[in-house]
């Protein structure tokens, strides 16, 4: 029969093995927390050695494209052949800001417009493109309207003389003239703004990239949107004679070609510092480059 101190002993023996085994646990799972870690810094090592190697480190971070300016819409040369191919204007870095000065000589004398880039940058830079092509030279203006539709207008830049023709691309209207709005205050005697006051330079961007309008007489023109670039700062007598002369059948059964040929001998765009730099010859009624009328 096993004494009591033989029993202790057999106790403190279990209890010190207990304690053998679990610091043996203990150790056991600092070498495998150990190893892990040790891998995963070898994998790290590894990876970012690998893409050292590989220059990632020395790339620069890309810049994103920028974003169009402007969206040039091609037109379909083949299904009209009033259209030009003359390509499209760049998409990027257009000037958004000041003024350009257009300056259009024609047969008849010479009129000086000043493009607003602020309001019309897409319709400017289209000016400019294609007077930098040449694309206007030697071409004729081919309609002066006298009230239809409620516009005074000569529009020019149809090489094809047609009206259904000029460069072969389209893009997005941009500053397009408010339409009025009644007021139930205002008195029925009292003359309602036009839309297109005299002066005002037009573009039809959604027809044709190259045909342009100007208004020699102001205009309500209630149901034609059109998109204002600029305004004329020189030349209003020139417009007065061109219009005054009348016009004629224009072989569609329409008079509205100008009874004397009215050619556009060259236009050009040039970037203007100085948006007054043109002083217009008519009266302060009349809209100036620095302050557009309301509508």
């Amino acid at each position: 029969m096993a004494t009591s101190s033989t029993r202790q002993r057999k106790l403190a023996r279990a209890k010190l093995d207990r304690q053998l085994a679990r610091q043996a646990e203990r150790e056991r799972r600092k070498r495998q927390i150990r190893a892990v870690a040790a891998g995963v810094t070898t994998l790290a090592v590894a990876v970012l050695g690998g893409m050292w190697i590989g220059g990632v480190f020395n790339k620069k971070p890309e810049t994103p494209p920028a974003a169009s300016d402007c969206t040039w819409n091609p037109q379909n040369v083949s299904g009209n052949a009033n259209l030009k191919d003359v390509g499209t204007p760049k998409t990027t870095g257009i000037s958004s800001a000041g003024t350009s000065v257009m300056t259009v000589t024609l047969n008849t004398g010479t009129i000086g417009i000043t493009l607003d880039r602020a309001s019309a940058k897409c319709g400017s830079e289209s000016l400019a493109y294609l007077a930098g092509a040449s694309f206007y030279n030697d071409t004729k203006c081919h309609e002066v309207t006298n009230g239809e539709n409620g516009q005074y207008a000569l529009r020019c830049g149809d090489p094809s003389g047609t009206g259904n023709g000029g460069a072969a691309y389209t893009w997005v209207p941009e500053n397009v003239a408010p339409k009025a709005e009644p007021s139930a205050s205002a008195s029925p005697s009292a003359p309602a703004t036009p839309r297109y006051p005299r002066g005002t330079v037009a573009l039809q961007p959604g027809l044709t990239g190259s045909q342009f309008l100007i208004f020699y007489k102001d205009s309500p023109a209630p149901d034609l949107d059109y998109s204002i670039v600029g305004y004329v700062t020189t030349g209003f007598d020139v417009l007065d004679k061109i219009a005054a002369a009348g016009t004629v059948d224009n072989g569609s059964g329409a008079k509205t070609k100008p009874k004397d040929d009215v050619t556009i001998q060259t236009l050009s765009v040039v970037d203007s510092a100085e948006p007054s730099a043109a002083p217009s010859t008519e009266p302060s009624t009349q809209p100036s480059p620095s302050a557009k009328p309301s509508s």
